[in-house]
């Protein structure tokens, strides 16, 4: 896992630590859990990658 910096995420209003688009292509990949700023566009209800343009 890539080291943390500064806008690689915020904590939401429930104290959960939420990453960022920046983060999530630092990491290269898509972990499949329904992140909200997902840059790969993965839905988790379908289980699919909906491309982005």
């Amino acid at each position: 896992m890539p080291q943390l910096e500064k806008g690689d995420y915020y904590y939401s209003e429930e104290g959960f630590i939420v990453f960022t688009k920046q983060y999530h292509l630092k990491r290269g990949y898509c972990c499949q859990s329904g992140c909200k700023h997902c840059p790969y566009g993965y839905n988790k209800a379908t289980g699919t990658f909906k491309r982005k343009r």
